[in-house]
């Protein structure tokens, strides 16, 4: 046996299964694939739904999934065979992907943002997956499979919104809107330097649960319709980093929740509700910039895992699906109801 390859009984291949985008998510028998230069293959054991997976089953999402592609840009696995030429892994590495497929540091192009794992490169949700050198990941150690398969898309957008371009100092204040995985992971990079952190949330069941993570303060939306202003009022110069992962329905709030020069990072897919009144001017009276990030680089992700390994961080799950329930997981994640990344167990 080539020592660039893993002896089948090691890895346990039999009825090699792949979901794939077809109308729905439709299963059926995988072939095991050999990676060609510059690639290695991986024996998949976890996987996680993103908001941005339902969107592409929908056809939302801004860049469209192609015919039959095996969805879900996250996951973990094991490599178990290498293409020539190879460098960044070794047999039995346990890596994840980064989300763009090229986009290994420096500024996104439209080039590399318009290759993605689970849109039009096959993603995580089958038996087996084959990954590009460029993508390449290696996960924290103390993290298990399901934990790790969490990071690729809501972890890294959490941290790219904190850490770009000016990471938070001690004692700043960061707004988190939202109380979905990508606020969860916000809160606790927030937390690393000691920020003082401010949730907006719109479920009075989550607010415990985010004050338990981290948040020092926490405001119900549904309750206080202007919360932009209660934080204004709360802080008496608003806060310096808001990460809204809601979009476009709050951010209104959340330029009015910004202090004098703070950055309102907009990572949120949520489309406003028909009849949902729009600012004609976003800015209002405040100075302050407004962006829209997408995701990040290799290199982003790399940083990021080395500090989820110096403070032995721990991504929040709520629910892990067996890998039959595939189905399943989407419609909880759609449901609204989790609180934490959904997992699925792949093998």
């Amino acid at each position: 046996m080539p020592d660039n390859e893993l002896h089948p009984a090691e890895i346990h291949a039999d009825h090699a299964f792949a979901y794939r985008l077809d109308g729905g998510l439709t299963r059926a028998e995988q072939r095991r694939p050999e990676p060609g230069p510059h690639q290695v293959l991986i024996r998949v054991r976890a996987a996680s739904v993103n908001r941005r997976d339902l969107m592409l089953m929908d056809g939302t999402y801004p860049l469209p999934a192609a015919a039959g592609v095996v969805p879900l840009s996250d996951g973990v696995g094991e490599v178990i065979a290498l293409g020539s030429g190879v460098t960044r892994a070794g047999i039995g590495d346990r890596i994840t992907a980064s989300y763009f497929v090229h986009w290994v540091d420096g500024p996104q192009t439209l080039a590399t943002a318009a290759e993605q794992y689970g849109a039009n490169y096959d993603g995580f949700l089958a038996t087996y997956a084959l990954i590009e050198e460029d993508s390449i990941v290696h996960v924290p150690a103390h993290l298990t499979d399901a934990e790790a398969a969490t990071l690729t898309c809501a972890g890294l957008v959490a941290w790219s919104a904190l850490t770009t371009p000016v990471p938070p100092a001690p004692g700043a204040r960061v707004l988190t809107v939202g109380s979905g995985a990508v606020a969860l992971f916000a809160i606790q990079f927030a937390k690393i330097p000691g920020a003082e952190v401010i949730s907006i949330t719109s479920s009075r069941a989550k607010a415990d649960r985010l004050r338990a993570l981290g948040a020092d303060a926490l405001i119900d939306r549904t309750v206080t319709r202007n919360w932009g202003d209660a934080v204004m009022d709360m802080t008496g110069t608003g806060a310096e980093h808001i990460v809204d992962a809601v979009g476009l329905p709050t951010l209104e709030q959340s330029v009015r929740a910004g202090a004098y020069n703070s950055t309102v990072t907009m990572v949120g897919a949520m489309t406003p509700e028909p009849g949902t009144i729009l600012p004609d001017n976003p800015f209002g009276s405040s100075y302050l910039a407004i962006r829209r990030i997408a995701v990040g680089s290799r290199a982003g992700f790399e940083a990021m895992n080395r500090v989820i390994t110096e403070h032995c961080l721990h991504p929040v799950i709520d629910r892990e699906f067996d890998v039959d329930k595939a189905t399943d997981a989407y419609d909880y994640l759609r449901s609204g109801a989790s609180f934490g990344k959904v997992v699925i167990a792949v093998g």
